[in-house]
């Protein structure tokens, strides 16, 4: 075959002639196994880290790693369980905004990660599980280590995949991470048939600008209804909200995690409420949308809640929910919440409209657009008097003694971090405690299990945001019950280096179930305490950890400045008191102004 394109009738030849042709689409398809194009597919999408372990059926993909040298281009994290993953990818999402990632294998590998997607499906948060099921004639026979993890997960997905043609990889996972950090973020999994890692296909490199025209992720977004496409608020509610707040003589704003999970939002929040000049409230999840420290706080709402958030949604006249779900921790008793106010209610997720709280008037769009709108044409209001009744409404006066009490270990780390660092959570008292007691002044600051109240997030989550965020400390407060549930992460820590400062509220009892016990139960203690091992700080020295104990403040903060100076993992064991509860309290289906402990 000549070169010379200046010959006629070698030009013809080379335009038509069937070898060349082959030659030119290799050119723009390349061709590959489907593992390597997996490798490929996450390149595009920016990702830098996986938490995963391997197995059987994944194998292929492992391989890759090795073969092609994508170790040098994607880090793995292994993990000493896949929850320890799901939930490390979780809290690497949370922290960064990114999509996190997840690998696991077939059968237990893929059912050791529901629990951790349906953490992340209830918080709203961005994560692309990805698993290998058996090759495809054997789907069906209850073969060795099969499962139908896409039909388990259905319920706590925006989407899953089962993969069966090795060409349409690349356009499910460039779909997969499209959808996951679309619109209401959340959990995405995709499930590969064995036989299709080990297949081959053509490969064409796509930036990821240019997903959106191309491919099934191009064909479902120029479909006009397709949920992908953001609704834009509509122009006539906007205005419909900015008369209610001219008709408002006591208004009070609820935030919860939409506003966290909206890239750019919460400037536009913190312009909007300080415009406005009316209290705020947060749903847990929504800590950090407002400094803690910010006079209009009046902090946490809900069972748990400040005399002041609930007082105020009791007395409110006007409502402003934003990105919040009203659970049953809000909303205690739906009938009675904010029972003299018109109720609007901001959110991305039309499903969440009326679906425990009915609202007189609605907002349907992504909380960043929705708060642009009202910010542009809101006049400044203020409402001294409602405030400073609002305000009035005082918490019990902290205990200051010879031993060590939960809100002085948050106010230590508060002091010695400056209120910089991450907090992340496990579930149960402390988890209160963190969010009463910590001023939380960014989002992506307080990472805890909101929807799912997950018992044994914390630890992986932690690992998942030191991880995303190596310029920040990352404090994993945690229960003496809830760190032994997956508190082999600690090697997955010392192994790759994770600098994590675990503080163990140790009260020896299950905490949050003993307080319900002793307040609703009549103190018939079942099965709550807790007097028994490991020793925590053996435990930690047996896994190449530094431990250290406290049981008064001054011991704390000593060694929580170590710990802080030493510059990677540690553990500190606190010793409370067994009877300390979280304060207030109001019981499940009452009013949110019921308090059954001040």
């Amino acid at each position: 075959m000549t070169s010379s394109y200046g010959d006629e009738t070698s030009c013809s030849f080379l335009f038509f002639h069937p070898d060349f042709v082959s030659q030119l689409k290799e050119v723009y398809h390349m061709r590959m196994k489907t593992a390597q194009i997996l490798m490929e597919c996450l390149l595009e999408q920016g990702v830098d880290t996986v938490f995963g372990y391997p197995g059987g059926t994944i194998l292929n993909v492992y391989d890759e790693f090795e073969l092609h040298g994508y170790k040098d281009k994607i880090r793995h994290i292994l993990t000493a369980h896949e929850q320890g993953a799901s939930h490390a990818a979780d809290g690497y999402a949370r922290s960064t905004g990114r999509v996190g990632v997840c690998f696991a294998t077939s059968g237990p590998g893929a059912t050791n990660l529901t629990t951790g997607i349906a953490t992340a499906y209830y918080d709203s948060s961005p994560v692309v599980f990805i698993t290998c099921n058996v090759s495809e004639n054997l789907i069906g026979k209850d073969s060795f280590q099969e499962v139908d993890i896409t039909g388990i997960s259905m319920p706590i997905t925006k989407c899953n995949y089962l993969v069966k043609d090795p060409n349409s990889l690349a356009d499910v996972v460039r779909e997969a991470f499209a959808i996951a950090r679309s619109g209401r973020p959340g959990p995405v999994l995709i499930d590969i048939a064995k036989n299709v890692t080990a297949a081959e296909a053509d490969y064409e490199p796509l930036p990821l600008e240019q997903h959106a025209t191309h491919g099934r992720l191009g064909a479902m977004l120029r479909r006009a209804s397709h949920d992908l496409k953001t609704p834009e608020p509509d122009a006539g509610d906007i205005q419909t909200l900015l008369n209610m707040i001219e008709g408002s003589k006591m208004p009070l704003v609820l935030v919860g995690g939409g506003v966290i999970r909206s890239k750019g939002a919460v400037p536009e929040f913190r312009k909007f409420v300080e415009t406005l000049g009316a209290p705020v409230a947060s749903t847990i999840m929504g800590g950090g949308a407002l400094p803690g420290s910010h006079p209009l706080f009046t902090g946490m709402i809900g069972m748990h809640g400040s005399h002041a958030s609930n007082y105020a949604v009791d007395q409110c006249d006007l409502l402003i929910a934003i990105g919040c779900r009203f659970s049953d921790r809000v909303a205690t008793d739906p009938a009675t919440f904010a029972k003299g106010a018109k109720i609007v209610h901001i959110d991305i997720d039309r499903a969440e409209i009326d679906k425990n709280v009915r609202t007189d008037h609605h907002i349907i769009g992504d909380a960043r657009r929705v708060l642009e709108l009202l910010n542009e044409t809101l006049p400044t209001h203020d409402y001294p008097t409602w405030k400073e009744w609002v305000f009035s409404h005082k918490e019990v006066p902290l205990k200051a003694d010879d031993i060590l009490h939960p809100h002085e270990i948050l106010e230590t780390i508060q002091d010695v971090t400056d209120g910089d660092a991450i907090i992340v959570t496990d579930v149960g008292q402390h988890q209160m405690w963190c969010a009463q007691y910590y001023h939380f002044s960014r989002p992506g600051q307080f990472i805890t299990s909101g929807g799912f109240g997950t018992m044994g997030f914390g630890l992986g989550a932690a690992m998942g945001a030191a991880v995303g965020n190596p310029d920040k400390v990352v404090v994993h407060c945690t229960g003496d019950g809830c760190f032994r549930m997956n508190c082999h992460e600690l090697c997955t820590e010392e192994y790759y280096g994770i600098p994590v400062i675990t503080v163990i509220f140790n009260n020896r009892t299950l905490g949050m179930v003993r307080q319900w016990q002793n307040l609703i139960y009549k103190k018939r203690f079942s099965q709550t305490d807790l007097d028994r091992g490991p020793d925590f700080i053996k435990l930690a020295e047996a896994y190449g950890l530094t431990g250290f104990r406290a049981a008064t403040q001054p011991e704390f903060e000593a060694a929580f400045r170590k710990a802080a100076a030493l510059g990677k993992s540690c553990v500190i064991e606190c010793a409370i008191d067994k009877d300390a509860m979280v304060h207030p309290m109001v019981s499940a289906g009452t009013p949110v102004t019921d308090f059954i402990l001040d």
